[in-house]
């Protein structure tokens, strides 16, 4: 679909105040769309303006073509609201933490995912939705095939993660396969993208939790991520995904979304290798066991028209992100 084309076509993006959420917005507002950002709170109140003033200060380059839309995940009556008139829908409200969760139904991705897809597909004249899973959604996976490359095929291990109390990848796996389920069952069509440690550019005014580890790098944190990194993607290249995948009829399934599939280790070295004023530790070469190595890892997304950013420019510029909000270390 060109440029052109996308004129005229309103979207809904839930969770549009978050890290991917305002650059998928900037991103489509670019394009072309008339985009409606779902956040859960609208700013009625002064404690919520940081929610919704950066979302505001993007509608100069929407020309008008910016609303904003209440999207509570668990209020289905305001799902529909929101969703009617759209063409299509991107999913990507769901609660995102790298820290131990002690209650795993603290965090709703399964009943929010279902009440997103039942509103669309109530709204009507959704031709599309677009869930963002995780590679949490992949990894951890203990029973892959050693020596093989993961791919789209994969699945967390729900047993391992449980044993493990690995919460979040418990999530986001459940609340994926759920929304497969309710596709194939509804006649929904449904397309997913799988972003891994997304980095780069903050548009809102605090810090997601893939920035937030990668400031703990930077800090001289020795954590490995053993359960949650599969490689790191450029924020932008995750918005352009989202995108790519919705406008492509061809377009099926999950794509994994990630620079190269690496490890945290690799990661690290690079960081230090590029920033050596920082006090980056030196890890172990395989921080991920049995996760092999692969220097292409979104061949799906790729193949639709993705050009994966480099992994220099993903430091580059979250380092630049991050600095420019005041000292890293301090």
């Amino acid at each position: 679909m060109a440029n052109g084309e996308a004129k005229g076509e309103t979207v809904l993006v839930t969770g549009a105040s978050g890290f991917i959420g305002s650059t998928l917005v900037r991103a489509l507002l670019h394009r072309g769309y008339s985009v409606r950002a779902g956040v859960l709170n609208p700013g009625h109140f002064s404690n919520d303006k940081a929610e919704t003033d950066h979302l505001h200060a993007l509608a100069g380059a929407g020309e008008g073509r910016l609303s904003i839309f209440r999207c509570d995940v668990l209020d289905g009556a305001a799902l529909l609201d929101a969703a009617r008139g759209c063409a299509g829908v991107f999913h990507l409200a769901s609660p995102c933490t790298i820290d131990p969760v002690k209650d795993p139904q603290a965090l709703p991705a399964v009943e929010g995912t279902l009440n997103v897809l039942r509103a669309a597909k109530e709204a009507g004249g959704v031709r599309r939705v677009v869930v963002t899973s995780s590679i949490s959604a992949i990894v951890p996976s203990p029973g892959w095939p050693a020596g093989e490359v993961r791919d789209e095929r994969c699945w967390t291990d729900i047993d391992h993660c449980e044993k493990n109390g690995v919460w979040y990848a418990v999530s986001k796996t459940l609340a994926e396969k759920a929304a497969w389920k309710f596709a194939e069952e509804k006649g929904l069509d449904v397309v997913v993208v799988n972003p891994g440690a997304v980095l780069g550019p903050i548009i809102p005014p605090t810090i997601n939790a893939s920035m937030t580890v990668f400031r703990r790098l930077l800090q001289g944190c020795t954590e490995e991520y053993t359960d949650y990194f599969m490689g790191p993607v450029h924020v932008e290249d995750v918005a352009l995904a989202h995108i790519l995948v919705f406008e492509n009829p061809s377009a099926s399934g999950r794509h994994i979304c990630v620079e190269s599939i690496s490890h945290w280790s690799d990661f690290a070295a690079k960081v230090a290798e590029l920033y050596p004023s920082y006090k980056v530790p030196r890890f172990p070469k395989d921080t991920q066991p049995g996760l092999v190595r692969a220097a292409i890892g979104s061949k799906k997304l790729i193949a639709l028209g993705l050009q994966v950013t480099p992994v220099e420019k993903i430091i580059r510029d979250a380092v630049e992100s991050l600095e420019s909000r005041g000292p890293i270390t301090s």
